[in-house]
């Protein structure tokens, strides 16, 4: 039988009872290891964490947590090729694709550890500067941070193990808030690795972080005013965690990221056989394909000119041609497999689904498999689809497809002179009810200023680009940690990384009225870092 995955809780290794979930090999269908949390004492695990964990994060100053972050990354590095190993295995990803979660996830870190060094060694944050409540100004108002008093608990997704895991983790230690993750099953072997491979360090206080693979039962009612709860899925799932008494009665703090029918814009200019107009074709082809199009940010509608339609169309298909599709173990490979059997054929359903109101313009299944028997192997190939009526479309603006799925619809371009030229694109963009980022590809700069403003309210990143920055933009699908990550609506309103506004959701916010004598001791026992 294969080995238990244990579970680290107050301070201990943990085996779950039972035989528990086993994890698979999405390309060769091998067992892998087996997650548990059946018999996990919660409430002391919670308890612990958020009383032992707590106290010993809030007793260092930021400058020393920030240290503690820069030491995971030294030896989250030193382990890169284990993990690699562990994501090809349990996530059947490519080199490249690995790198998206693994690397972003280091890299993630190393920020905020160079983030919170520039904290100093203070334990609590200034918000803006004092204001005067008196005429005298005797007596005056101070804004204050201070870490909230409960525990972090991270319910993650399936995609991202290494990178879901330390872009919320990092702003959380960094803050002085203990974690708790509850990793998506399927892909949970990387998550438990690697907080294995920090809690066996010592590079934490007991209690610091904490990793309960398996099922989630439970672990809401744990949840008390302090604590704070993030989540990575399905609207439909967050949905139902808004409803817990944990956030109704309680008044828990709950940050939700969820679906997100992101947009991609050809603008009018970008004619073909321009520069913006080839960067729009490598990015949508790009977004379709790494990670087998199962990134929450991934290109899934691109609206284009009315008059460049089947040209894009024709480029587009070109390029996913050359995409091979199998085992990542083979270096011909360019694109590996889905998580599981079960997320394929989630998205085989999404592709029947689309099929009713669109057009499928290119499908990749024609071509076979690369070491890969296609009977046991989650691998689905590129499908691109073409809606000609975006306007009267539904699906195009519901379904989400997890997977190298995308659609292209043409736009009508406004006339001269009657506003942006893209008015027609930025309301079919709307049409997703909120979404996590849009990009938009124009040759000219100051247009590209223009339109993403028109863009703002609706998504929480635009991505513009031109020629201009073809060799240093960071792609439509990769979060930053310098960028805001999140969305409005549907995407689920919730907000993450952006730089130091990070900190603010493990933060309690707190305006303390004194003397100026009281608030100048505050001046110098706090830092007012700048966002």
């Amino acid at each position: 039988m294969t080995e238990l995955l244990k579970n680290h809780v107050a301070g201990q290794w943990i085996a779950g009872r039972g035989a528990g979930t086993t994890l698979t090999d999405p390309v060769t269908g091998v067992a892998l290891v087996r997650v548990s949390s059946a018999g996990l004492d919660l409430a002391h695990a919670f308890g612990f964490a958020r009383d032992q964990g707590g106290a010993a994060l809030r007793a260092l100053t930021y400058a020393q947590r920030a240290a503690r972050l820069a030491d995971i990354v030294k030896l989250l590095q030193a382990k890169r090729d284990d993990y690699y190993a562990i994501a090809t295995a349990n996530s059947g990803t490519t080199r490249n694709d690995s790198a998206v979660d693994i690397d972003g996830g280091i890299f993630t870190l190393s920020y905020y550890a160079k983030l919170g060094a520039s904290l100093g060694d203070v334990h609590a944050l200034r918000d803006g500067d004092s204001v005067a409540l008196s005429k005298d100004r005797s007596f005056s108002v101070q804004h204050v941070l201070t870490p909230t008093r409960g525990v972090a608990l991270f319910i993650n997704a399936f995609n991202f193990p290494a990178w879901g895991l330390w872009e919320k983790a990092a702003p959380a230690l960094l803050s002085g808030v203990p974690v708790i993750v509850k990793p998506a099953t399927a892909t949970a072997w990387l998550t438990q690795r690697m907080i294995a491979d920090v809690v066996d360090a010592g590079l934490l206080p007991p209690g610091a972080l904490s990793v309960i693979c398996g099922g989630s039962a439970g672990l809401l009612d744990q949840i008390r005013a302090f604590d704070v709860v993030s989540f990575t899925g399905s609207a439909d799932t967050a949905a139902t965690l808004r409803e817990h008494p944990a956030f109704v009665q309680h008044g828990a703090r709950l940050n939700v990221e969820a679906d997100s029918l992101n947009s991609a814009i050809l603008c009018a200019d970008a004619k073909p056989d321009t520069a913006a107009f080839d960067l729009f074709i490598k990015e949508v082809v790009r977004e379709m394909t790494v990670k087998s199009g199962q990134k929450c940010t991934a290109i899934r509608r691109a609206f284009v000119p009315e008059d460049a339609l089947e040209t894009v169309l024709d480029a587009l298909k070109a390029k996913l041609a050359k995409i091979s599709v199998g085992n990542p173990r083979n270096d011909d490979v360019r694109m590996g497999s889905l998580v599981s059997r079960e997320q394929y054929e989630n998205v085989l359903a999404g592709i029947a689904a689309l099929r009713e109101e669109a057009v499928l313009a290119y499908d990749g299944s024609a071509a076979p498999l690369i070491d890969a028997d296609p009977a046991i192997a989650a691998c689905v190939a590129p499908h691109l689809f073409v809606v000609n009526d975006p306007d009267s479309a539904t699906l195009l603006h519901d379904v989400e497809v997890f997977g190298p799925v995308a659609a292209v619809a043409p736009y009508r371009v406004a006339a001269h002179g009657s506003g942006l030229p893209e008015a027609h694109a930025v309301e079919l963009a709307r049409r997703g009810q909120g979404s996590l980022v849009a990009s938009i590809y124009s040759n000219d700069d100051a247009h590209l200023g223009r339109l993403a403003l028109e863009l703002a309210d609706s998504h929480g990143r635009v991505h513009a680009i031109s020629p201009s920055v073809q060799q240093s933009q960071t792609g439509h699908g990769n979060v930053m940690p310098m960028s805001l990550h999140g969305g409005p609506g549907r995407a689920g309103g919730g907000e993450e990384l952006g730089g130091l506004r990070a900190l603010a959701f493990y933060h309690r916010r707190s305006a303390i009225q004194a003397p100026a004598a009281a608030i100048d001791t505050l001046t110098q026992t706090t830092h007012s870092p700048t966002p």
